[in-house]
């Protein structure tokens, strides 16, 4: 298919703001819940919401977006759930980086599409992990394909929650194929390797990329059960470990990973790269970085 209706990417694109915005009221009413600890006294924290824009380099209209941010909650320290959809031409630098990724289309039409929800999740208890989770679907005039998953990344690592976060991943893909959890963990463990410390930055997840197997349907259908995933593999363990009692030594291990984190970020993740070298709003690029860490 060398043409996408104009009606499905709007379904994809309407599906992601569906998501950001069930995810945006459950981490709220999380805040609301009391906690004790340090935080204790906290208001709840809320999101603020901010529009984003995607720069062309002709001036024109390029899309945008929805930068959702919370800081200083009880629960969370800094937490970002952004939506866009962006289009336009990529630029030269970004058009060759797709078509060395084998991209049908890239070489010779720099036309595009994207949309998609990304999120990342810095906890004030160093006892609740971290959390990144996105999915996406991105057209050109010689291809379609949807990516995204989510991983865990504890700075104080707990088997059963690991446990937790995989079982549940593992039930909403199954519907999908007996072969396709197992796949998408071990493409996880590659792709959030960092290779200059020889080792993951957390205890994994799932992950996909350039997924096209013809039936948009039903890769649409797979990308949703991997959003609708997130919120039950995530928010009970917030619910077990926000009131965890932690020493200033748990605050500091938290700050070192947070380092672990930033570097894997600003060197190695695909989006990071994509937001910055097609124009988007920098501050949504970089909502991912933690608000503090620290490297030893």
């Amino acid at each position: 298919m060398t043409e996408m209706l104009e009606q499905e990417r709007q379904t994809a694109a309407a599906w992601f703001e569906t998501l950001r915005n069930e995810i945006v009221a459950s981490f709220e009413a999380l805040e609301d819940r009391q906690t004790s600890g340090p935080t204790a006294a906290l208001p709840a924290g809320r999101f603020e919401v901010t529009k984003t824009a995607r720069t062309s380099e002709d001036g024109s209209d390029a899309g945008g977006g929805l930068m959702s941010v919370m800081r200083g909650g009880r629960v969370f320290e800094k937490v970002g759930v952004n939506i866009s959809t962006v289009y336009g031409q990529l630029g030269a630098a970004a058009q060759k980086a797709m078509a060395a990724r084998g991209v049908p289309g890239m070489d010779s039409d720099p036309r595009f599409w994207a949309s998609g929800i990304s999120l990342v999740a810095h906890m004030q208890n160093p006892h609740a992990p971290a959390v990144h989770m996105n999915t996406r679907m991105f057209w050109t005039p010689g291809a379609w394909w949807f990516g995204g998953g989510s991983d865990l990344n504890p700075c104080i690592e707990y088997a059963e929650d690991t446990a937790h976060f995989h079982d549940v991943q593992r039930d909403h893909l199954a519907p999908h194929g007996d072969d396709l959890y197992p796949k998408l963990k071990a493409w996880a463990d590659e792709y959030f390797y960092i290779p200059h410390r020889n080792r993951a930055r957390g205890v994994g997840g799932i992950f996909m990329d350039d997924r096209n197997s013809g039936d948009w349907a039903a890769d649409f259908a797979l990308t949703q059960d991997i959003g609708r995933a997130f919120l039950p593999a995530f928010v009970p363990l917030v619910d077990r470990r926000r009131d965890t009692p932690w020493t200033e030594a748990d605050k500091d291990a938290q700050l070192v990973h947070r380092g672990l984190y930033a570097e894997y970020n600003l060197v190695y993740d695909r989006g990071t790269k994509f937001g910055l070298a097609t124009g988007h709003d920098a501050n949504a690029v970089l909502m991912s970085l933690p608000p503090m860490a620290k490297w030893i």
